[in-house]
């Protein structure tokens, strides 16, 4: 694998509501049933879901506040690797000291807080991933990065950078469904993963 091939972050995709083989995927990456499910916010190249839209509250009415949640289990063990080395330490630092990358991260955790809202507004709580003051969790990041495209979540398009094709190997779960005309039918993680 060449360095540019290491650097190309997978294309973007479009929201779709989520299918019932999506739903399944879901099951099979996490272990468990989807809660809060809204959309399909990011598509891996496998065509399997690896960024999934929650809704602000679960059904049980308690507040969840990660609204892009990564659900790749090859994409979060590639993403820990790096916390494990320190990225996020030196990107909080970072943030200090250069205030154009600070203006830029505040600008992504008010885009954050803004699609949450358009969903259902959660006074008082935090965007996620640290945002805006301090990177607290990758997974949040890329999965806004992946959800919303390049370009805004300037720490999530670095990590996204870093982190190796993950969907090289194929589908980090059996494909549900059948295919049609090549495309797959089937398709943040913040602290516990607990979307």
């Amino acid at each position: 694998m060449s360095v540019s091939e290491h650097l190309m972050p997978p294309p973007q995709t479009e929201r779709t509501e989520p299918t019932e083989a999506d739903i399944a995927a879901f099951k099979e990456q996490l272990g468990r049933p989807p809660r809060g499910l809204r959309a399909i916010a990011h598509r891996c190249p496998c065509g399997q879901p690896d960024v999934v839209e929650t809704a602000p509250r679960l059904e049980d009415g308690t507040p969840f506040p990660t609204l892009y949640y990564l659900t790749c289990p090859r994409a979060a063990s590639a993403i820990g690797t790096l916390e494990a080395n320190g990225v996020m330490k030196e990107m909080t630092e970072r943030l200090a000291e250069d205030p154009e990358l600070a203006e830029k991260y505040r600008a992504a955790h008010e885009d954050y807080i803004e699609r949450r809202d358009a969903i259902e507004v959660l006074q008082g709580f935090p965007s996620a991933g640290g945002m805006p003051d301090r990177v607290k969790c990758l997974h949040v990041l890329v999965g806004h990065s992946l959800a919303a495209g390049p370009g805004v979540n300037p720490l999530g398009d670095e990590a996204l950078a870093m982190l190796p094709p993950w969907w090289r190997k194929g589908p980090c779960v059996a494909p549900c469904g059948d295919t049609a005309e090549g495309e797959a039918d089937t398709a943040g993680n913040e602290g516990g993963r607990t979307a």
